[in-house]
């Protein structure tokens, strides 16, 4: 018994020796980490402040809450709610739905050829900036000279102006951030089709069941772990809109359906030098993505038994 607790207590400190190595590769990590997440969030008290820059964060008046209860006094804080949540809803319920169908579809192609072909084609948008394609969306919505306009004229249909008008921005905003990353997250799917015994495929079709049956009642059951994992998961950016997406797209004609928390901060912040309020709703944004996060991880583990430690 002795020589056994021995053996497991040596074995233990030669597996710490030969981590050393790996301990010290992340002392950089762990230092940039420490500086630019933790030590930035000392910026946060400003928050509390009436905030005045030549006298610094030790320097300035407390004031309790009362830029919380400015910030949401303000006329359009609740219409910048509305927008985030509507405009993260529909991406993150569109970024998963398309996704899986996409999945579905390239999965029926047998041409390993033509399979990756696709797969190529559509992962290509997922590496391509917002500011590259802020530049090409407007060019190709355009109401006078876009192809998407020209097409729409063929079947009667008056020019659109997608990213100027109030009703069909957020809508713009859905579709096309689907589009650029359907073809990444289509991936995590792929991966939970190949998990799927073969057995089963070959024992439908000798029952006589179809492609569609078969899609429905072993495909679809396969990878519905994956699904609601990957739903449960997105709930903790259901405040993050994409502030590169909105940023490059928007003006002020579309604020009342645009105009999400990310671009509303940076305007008070970088823009009006508003720095106590940016910073309230700043704060606000990541104290209720954190408590998503921390529901979504929970439910992550209830539902479909992920835990990340």
């Amino acid at each position: 018994m002795g020589v056994s607790k021995f053996m497991s207590r040596e074995a233990k400190r030669n597996k710490t020796l030969r981590e050393i190595p790996l301990y010290i590769m992340l002392i950089p990590g762990i230092i940039f980490v420490l500086i630019y997440s933790y030590g930035s969030m000392v910026g946060a008290v400003v928050a509390f402040q009436k905030f005045v820059p030549t006298k610094g964060l030790f320097g300035s008046e407390w004031i309790g809450f009362d830029n919380f209860k400015n910030l949401f006094s303000m006329p359009n804080m609740g219409e910048v709610i509305r927008n985030t949540i509507v405009i993260s809803l529909g991406k993150m319920f569109g970024g998963i739905i398309v996704p899986v169908v996409f999945a579905l579809l390239l999965n029926e192609i047998k041409n390993i050829g033509v399979k990756r072909a696709y797969q190529t084609i559509v992962y290509i948008p997922n590496f391509l900036s917002w500011v590259i394609l802020a530049g090409l969306f407007v060019d190709i919505l355009s109401p006078s000279t876009g192809m998407v306009n020209q097409f729409l004229e063929l079947f009667g249909v008056g020019p659109v102006f997608f990213l100027g008008d109030k009703t069909a921005y957020p809508i713009t905003m859905i579709v096309t951030e689907i589009w650029k990353g359907f073809g990444f997250g289509s991936v995590i799917y792929l991966a939970a089709l190949t998990g799927i015994d073969p057995a089963l495929y070959e024992s439908a079709e000798i029952d006589g069941a179809g492609r569609w049956k078969q899609t429905v009642h072993i495909t679809l059951p396969g990878i519905m772990t994956t699904v609601v994992l990957m739903t449960v998961l997105s709930m903790a950016n259901v405040l993050n809109g994409g502030f590169d997406q909105i940023y490059n797209t928007y003006s002020p004609a579309v604020y009342t359906t645009g105009d999400i928390l990310d671009t509303f901060v940076y305007r008070l912040g970088i823009q009006n030098a508003q720095f106590a309020l940016s910073t309230a709703a700043g704060l606000f944004k990541s104290v209720v993505s954190f408590v998503f996060i921390v529901v979504s991880y929970y439910l992550a583990d209830k539902i479909a038994g992920y835990r990340i430690y």
